[in-house]
């Protein structure tokens, strides 16, 4: 007999804190204190596929796609592939009514092998490849957007009927100040700038070449972004630059595409982008901008990918072991790290953790999680509180790591990449096995 089973009402006390902001919508704690996703016991996955492994809540992932789909009615909202794309979650796009962007041969296959309508994927990337074209070209792609003046000349060499584009302008907005990453400035490797005449430029060589169709602008003004305002500048200063099109060559843009960037909580606190507040600027601003210079309403594109993929993600890990640095820190070791989730080491990214396999009674100790490479920076959560007695064999659950986890993983230390598991209404599907060391050695022909 335990202490919870004579007290029951501690298991009320001792469940984690599961901030429903930063945890898959499905997120559980059980009788035994086990993290439950999708209605499945974190557990019982890692002992099923083992450590490290990526879960992916599908309701949470479809739920976020269709809140776009609702906030912004009117919008077209295409999910940025390169957050989390598998063939399982194209088919989820597809199904949701959702395009899908892609910047890269592998994304265009997989989009297509998941069932989406190659009118419905709009091609990006800064440095396409004459490949990269042609393979859009050849399928049908309902968009490529330009990105420089190489692309211009490539494409229309490729095309051999008329293809729609849009041009890529950076409108000058800079969000750092915003806490977030920006890639709307000038001095970046982006688009065409609208400050030097830039995107007047392309936007004029683009129309003087019969086989590209010139849709509309396109911008992106950075990552992590929360202020809904933000994008409304971008709205006023890309219908400006569509009034001036209009104006020098007498032809009609008729679609705006913002992109995404929208901000989403990893750790408690932590801010995100509020749809209503987006689909209300995006109106206001669209009508004001738009009468200002007397321009017909384009159709508006959004282009979200972490607001739709990061939360309904989690990472699994077990604990190699525990050490206490005399005084230093105490390191929790676990079997995964930079390889399954560079993001930390790139951007000093934050997450949040939790113990995912028990009930954990009595105090907590400051420590910080590391991963198992060979670098002193492989480290997966600094300075975080867990219980006292963690030791090897717990298992750990990090929150918020459906986008660019999967598809940004390594295999650094010639370790294999993670299997990706879906979790939906208590049944588990694997979509992405685990990479082998057969698998490495494969592509090793030397």
């Amino acid at each position: 007999m335990t202490l919870l089973d004579i007290l029951p009402s501690l298991r009320y006390a001792a469940t984690p804190r599961l901030d429903p902001a930063i945890w898959p919508l499905t997120t559980g704690v059980d009788a035994q204190g086990r993290i439950t996703v999708g209605r499945v016991a974190l557990t019982d996955i890692a002992d099923e596929f083992h450590t490290p492994a990526y879960v992916l809540d599908e309701t949470d992932f479809r739920t976020r796609a269709q809140r776009y789909r609702e906030a912004l009615r009117g919008t077209e909202v295409v999910y940025a592939g390169k957050s989390l794309l598998t063939t399982a979650v194209a088919r989820w796009v597809a199904e949701e009514g959702l395009g899908l962007d892609v910047c890269s041969a592998g994304e265009l296959a997989t989009a297509l092998a998941g069932g989406v309508a190659p009118e419905r994927i709009v091609l990006h990337g800064n440095a396409k490849a004459c490949d990269d074209l042609r393979n859009a070209v050849d399928v049908g792609v309902g968009r490529i957007v330009l990105d420089s003046s190489m692309e211009i000349a490539y494409l229309a060499g490729l095309a051999r009927k008329r293809q729609r584009v849009l041009i890529r302008v950076t409108p000058g907005i800079d969000v750092a100040g915003h806490r977030a990453v920006a890639t709307g400035v000038c001095d970046q490797k982006f688009g065409f700038t609208l400050a030097d005449r830039q995107a007047a430029q392309a936007a004029a060589r683009v129309l003087a070449t019969p086989q590209l169709d010139l849709v509309g602008l396109h911008c992106h003004i950075g990552s992590q972004v929360t202020d809904p305002l933000l994008y409304g500048e971008a709205i006023r200063r890309l219908i400006t630059a569509m009034a001036d099109i209009r104006h020098a060559h007498g032809v009609v843009l008729t679609e705006l595409n913002i992109g995404g960037g929208h901000g989403v909580p990893y750790v408690g606190g932590d801010d995100a982008l509020d749809l209503g507040a987006l689909a209300g600027v995006i109106d206001e601003t669209l009508d004001s901008a738009c009468a200002a210079e007397r321009f017909p309403r384009p159709r508006l594109v959004v282009e979200p990918g972490r607001a739709i993929s990061a939360r309904a993600g989690v990472t699994l890990y077990r604990v190699c072991a525990v050490k206490a640095q005399p005084g230093g820190r105490t390191f929790v070791a676990v079997d995964g790290g930079m390889s399954d989730n560079p993001r930390v080491g790139l951007y000093g990214a934050k997450y949040t953790v939790a113990l995912a396999n028990r009930h954990a009674l009595g105090p907590t100790m400051r420590v910080t999680v590391a991963g198992r490479h060979c670098e002193a920076g492989d480290e997966i959560v600094r300075d975080v509180d867990l219980p006292a007695d963690i030791h090897p064999g717990d298992l750990l659950a990090v929150a918020g790591t459906g986008a660019y986890h999967h598809s940004m993983a390594s295999t650094y230390n010639m370790v294999g990449r993670p299997p990706v598991v879906a979790v939906r209404d208590g049944a588990t599907r694997l979509l992405v096995r685990r990479e082998t060391t057969a698998d490495l050695l494969a592509r090793d022909v030397g």
